[in-house]
C-alpha cells in the first residue's frame, strides 16, 4: 500500500471525530481538516491544516483532498439539514479519482445492510427502528455503501453499535457478519480507523467493531 502521510478528515469537528484526529496526530500523521465552523476547533497543533467549508459542497471536498493519500470520514447527520452521507461520498470519490487517492474510511451505524451480514434477532431489531424511526436518513446511509461497492477505490465502512465518549481503551471485537455487542469506545473507534490507513484486511468490506 501506498506510503501514507497526510490524511484528509471528514467530520472531525464532532464527538467522535476529535478522538479520530487526536489519534492521527498521535501517529505521525499530518492531517486537512474540513469544517464548517473553524473558531469552535480547539486542537492546536501544526501539522493540522484546516479547510473552511461544507462535505456537500463539490468545491470545499476537492480543496480538502488535494495533497492528501487518505481519506477519512466520521461525518453525521445534522438534525434538520441537507443529507450529507451520500453526498459528501458522492463528492469525496469523484476527488479521491482525479487526485489518485486510493484510501477512504468511513464510519457508519450497525444499521446499514451488506450481502454478507448474518445479523442476529438483536441486530436485525436495532436496525429495523432505524428503518422504522429515521427512513430517509437510512437510506442516505444504504446508499452510501452502494457507491462504494461501485466505486473502484479501497474503502472500508466500520460499523458500529452505541458509542461511549471515552478513550478508555478495551478489547476490541471485529466481525464482519454481526454486531457482536451493543457499545464500543469512541477512543477504540479512532485506533482502529487509524490502523485501517495501512492495513488491507478489511479493503472492500464493512467490519462491525464492538468492545
Amino acid at each position: 500500500m501506498k506510503n501514507i502521510k497526510k490524511v484528509a478528515v471528514l467530520g472531525g469537528g464532532g464527538r467522535t471525530g476529535k478522538y479520530l484526529v487526536n489519534q492521527l496526530l498521535k501517529e505521525g500523521f499530518s492531517i486537512k481538516l474540513l469544517l464548517r465552523h473553524p473558531e469552535d476547533f480547539t486542537i492546536q497543533n501544526p501539522n493540522i491544516e484546516i479547510i473552511k467549508g461544507d462535505a456537500i459542497n463539490s468545491k470545499s471536498i476537492q480543496l480538502l483532498l488535494e495533497d492528501c493519500d487518505a481519506v477519512i470520514s466520521t461525518i453525521g447527520q445534522r438534525q434538520g439539514e441537507p443529507l450529507v452521507a451520500s453526498s459528501a461520498t458522492i463528492n469525496v470519490l469523484k476527488s479521491m479519482n482525479d487526485f489518485g487517492i486510493k484510501r477512504y474510511i468511513l464510519l457508519a451505524g450497525l444499521n446499514i445492510d451488506t450481502p454478507f451480514d448474518n445479523k442476529s434477532t438483536k441486530t436485525i431489531l436495532a436496525t429495523e427502528w432505524m428503518k422504522t424511526n429515521f427512513p430517509v436518513i437510512q437510506e442516505d446511509r444504504q446508499k452510501t455503501y452502494d457507491l462504494l461497492v461501485n466505486s473502484n477505490v479501497d474503502w472500508t465502512l466500520v460499523r458500529v453499535p452505541f458509542i461511549e465518549f471515552t478513550d478508555v481503551n478495551s478489547t476490541i471485537i471485529v466481525d464482519l457478519e454481526d454486531c457482536p455487542s451493543d457499545k464500543i469506545n469512541a477512543g477504540d473507534i479512532a485506533s482502529f480507523m487509524v490502523g485501517q490507513i495501512t492495513d488491507d484486511e478489511f479493503i472492500r468490506k464493512s467490519p462491525f467493531i464492538t468492545n
